[in-house]
């Protein structure tokens, strides 16, 4: 058999083998170094993608932060990429309407375990989404001590929607004393993301029942919370799970016209060089790989370049109305 007959048979075995068969022979095996090579060349047409470090983070903010106007248009392509991938407007809350009786769903945060909708689950959804969309103006207020600094309070409590997340404390007094200062609020509880949240966002769902509270437990959407999740690794996030922060921006970006965020910044000093902790009520470092901060405020840090949301990093002196474009 010539040459070209034994390039045809090789090329039939495999694109291995034809990679073996075209290179001299090294001391490495032959399949080792067929592998060396795909590697090379997989890399040569997708080079790996470095995550900026702290301070290559910091040096491009500072050099990027010009005066932030809204874009109106990309605003809109945003809210409805997010409509297309995870329908919020719906599936935002658990509802009689869209989580029926006898339906069965998988958590979001577990690979083994469902539950089925039974009598005493539905009874604690509201018939639908119990505020009117899309809301206007929406603030978002992050984990991140710099919001302690930041005098933004009355700009915050400006908006027509606010979402905040922090800590539960385990005495159900103390817990209901917090809850006061929200007046008519949602509380916003993930039950049926993991097991372990089950039973404490049921302890929610009936202490503010049992005295009578102004608020509202609401459950999060396993559906919606994983469609979020698949959105964002699908843009490079590569956490195992997205933060409590993105979950909300995103639903934020889906739900309301105009979006700012408070209180989003991923590392333990502010710009200027002054130590913050990782929360407003402790400094608790989440799971080392559990989720992904820097990638998350990038991600973050490009919406608000491009005029999609705004995040306020420095001290709220200016005025909060913003032109647009």
């Amino acid at each position: 058999m010539g040459p070209c007959g034994r390039a045809r048979l090789h090329t039939s075995r495999g694109a291995m083998a034809i990679l073996a068969w075209k290179f001299p022979r090294t001391r490495l095996p032959v399949g080792a170094s067929a592998l060396c090579v795909v590697v090379l060349c997989w890399l040569y047409v997708f080079p790996v993608y470095r995550l900026p470090n702290e301070k290559e983070i910091i040096q491009g903010v500072l050099a990027q932060r010009t005066a932030w106007r809204r874009n109106q248009t990309a605003a809109r392509v945003f809210r409805k990429q997010m409509e297309d991938c995870c329908d919020p407007a719906h599936l935002f809350a658990m509802t009689k309407m869209n989580s029926p009786m006898g339906k069965s769903l998988w958590y979001d945060g577990e690979f083994l375990y469902s539950f089925t909708i039974d009598n005493s689950t539905f009874s604690l959804f509201p018939q639908a989404t119990p505020f009117q969309l899309p809301l206007k103006t929406c603030a978002v207020v992050g984990n991140g001590g710099i919001l302690k600094m930041s005098g933004c309070g009355r700009h915050i409590d400006e908006a027509d929607f606010v979402m905040r997340f922090q800590n539960l404390l385990w005495s159900r007094k103390t817990f209901v004393d917090n809850m006061k200062i929200y007046n008519h609020s949602y509380i916003y509880m993930p039950a049926f993301s993991m097991k372990t949240g089950t039973e404490p966002s049921l302890r929610v769902y009936y202490t503010l029942k049992d005295v009578g509270a102004n608020q509202t437990a609401l459950f999060a959407n396993p559906n919606f919370l994983r469609s979020i999740g698949k959105f964002w690794k699908s843009r490079g996030i590569h956490a195992k799970r997205l933060s409590t922060g993105l979950f909300l921006v995103s639903a934020a970006l889906g739900l309301c016209e105009e979006v700012a965020i408070y209180g989003f910044w991923p590392f333990s000093a502010n710009m200027h060089e002054e130590p913050i902790s990782h929360h407003y009520y402790d400094n608790v470092l989440p799971y080392s790989g559990f989720h992904a901060m820097p990638e998350e405020f990038l991600q973050l840090w490009y919406l608000h370049k491009t005029g999609v949301l705004r995040m306020q990093l420095d001290p709220c002196e200016e005025p909060s109305l913003e032109p647009t474009s």
